[in-house]
């Protein structure tokens, strides 16, 4: 019998807990002041820094006021992560109010285009990623950089940066949040390796409308959540087009050019992203429900900790799983509407044993011939290789789940896809401290 294997908890870093104390102590010192999580607070700050009043569509506020009673109420955050989340929320403000100055001089942007963008649409850890980069390889779509989820929206005086004479801040400023990121936790370039040129989901032009499970990966704010769940989502997708569209101009993009897209949140709200584009193909990714819900319960975990001092890890779990269930039982509803030579299906597995044979597959589905994009997927599976410095390990007992009732509650969505369910190894399990 195999013994069974022992990691150490996941655990917030020294640099986290001086950051938590110097704040506290700047505080009382009077030299840092208090985070004002308070919606007219932030709204009134980030205009009086931008020089700017026009939010554009105030839809988001609705969220926001959600967001920040939870926030308040149930995320327990420490000095270090209310001083983020100040941070969080006025860096959106301010880039909602550069984004309507940009569309104000130039009207022109919100016409490009978004011609049959191609979606990859699945939950958290299954291969998405790695699908999404094999695809942005090819130099016949148009993807997202990471700096570009980070801080989608340039600055004043882009025209400079354009026209060749000044080069993008925005790279160097997503280095140094990386940097940081990596002091806070550096499991973090295990979990989801990149760097500020990587190809990226555009998870952040959802967070711009206040919107988006980002919120539930990084805080515990569970009635935010509910919340979500029961609400149209298409207000937040059509500024995430636009922030495309914007992009895409500053990107000096052809518009003709498909984007390729992704991000988990899509699965509970494929009616919202087909309603705004009503061309998109998709590509739907599936994977062992217990390696889903293990892996995406570590991922919010190793958020949660940086935050606050009182994460809990069996209420992460429990959430985790339940989010899981929602996605895959949402999508499934959904695909009943969409015709079927829209869509295409990709097991994780097939893709770790024949990532070349699996694309194929994927391109003829796309109509594309494969051969040109190869060598380019080829230099990203060996960049890939350089940047994962270490496996993400994990398991569902740490979370205090089981694997027979992840099984259980997801055997509708085996069944439907014949998802392939690892044989396992003996349970790791954790050390917790108590």
């Amino acid at each position: 019998m195999q013994s069974v294997q022992s990691i150490a908890p996941p655990r917030r870093t020294p640099f986290i807990d001086l950051l938590d104390t110097g704040v506290r102590a700047g505080r009382k010192l009077g030299l840092i002041e208090p985070a004002h999580l308070e919606k007219d607070w932030l709204l009134e700050h980030a205009a009086a820094e931008a020089g700017l009043d026009d939010f554009g569509d105030r839809w988001f506020e609705c969220p926001m006021e959600v967001l920040l009673e939870a926030v308040n109420g149930e995320a327990r955050l420490n000095a270090a992560g209310d001083l983020a989340a100040k941070h969080q929320f006025l860096h959106v403000l301010r880039d909602r109010l550069l984004t309507q100055m940009w569309f104000d001089r130039h009207p022109e942007i919100l016409n490009r285009p978004i011609p049959h963008p191609v979606v990859i649409v699945g939950p958290m850890r299954t291969g998405t990623t790695r699908l999404h980069r094999l695809l942005a390889a090819d130099r016949r779509f148009a993807h997202l950089r990471s700096f570009e989820t980070i801080s989608p929206v340039p600055r004043p005086g882009f025209e400079e940066v354009m026209a060749g004479r000044k080069a993008d801040f925005r790279p160097k400023l997503a280095s140094r949040i990386m940097k940081v990121a990596r002091l806070a936790n550096p499991r973090t370039l295990s979990i989801h390796p990149t760097g500020p040129y990587e190809p990226e989901e555009e998870l952040g032009l959802l967070v711009a409308s206040m919107w988006g499970m980002k919120h539930e990966a990084q805080w515990h704010v569970p009635s935010y959540g509910r919340w979500c769940e029961g609400e149209d989502a298409t207000p937040a997708y059509r500024h995430m087009a636009n922030l495309l569209r914007l992009i895409g101009w500053s990107q000096q993009e052809s518009s003709l050019r498909p984007w390729i897209l992704k991000t988990p949140q899509h699965m509970l709200d494929l009616p919202a992203l087909l309603k705004v584009f009503p061309d998109a193909r998709l590509i739907f990714t599936h994977r062992d429900p217990r390696a889903v819900v293990g892996s995406a319960a570590s991922l919010a975990w190793n958020q949660t900790i940086i935050y606050s001092d009182h994460a809990d890890a069996p209420t992460i779990g429990r959430e985790w799983l339940h989010k899981t269930e929602l996605m895959t039982s949402r999508m499934m509803a959904a695909r009943r509407a969409i015709p079927a030579d829209r869509m295409i299906d990709v097991q994780y597995d097939d893709m770790d044993r024949d990532w070349r044979g699996t694309m194929a597959r994927v391109y003829r589905f796309l109509g594309l011939e494969i051969e040109g994009a190869l060598p380019g997927m080829e230099r990203y599976i060996r960049r890939s290789r350089a940047l994962k410095r270490r496996p993400h390990r994990y398991s569902l007992e740490e979370f205090d789940l089981s694997e027979g009732e992840v099984l259980e509650r997801m055997d509708g969505y085996i069944n439907r896809f014949g998802v392939f369910i690892e044989r396992r190894t003996p349970p790791i399990k954790r050390f917790i401290a108590r």
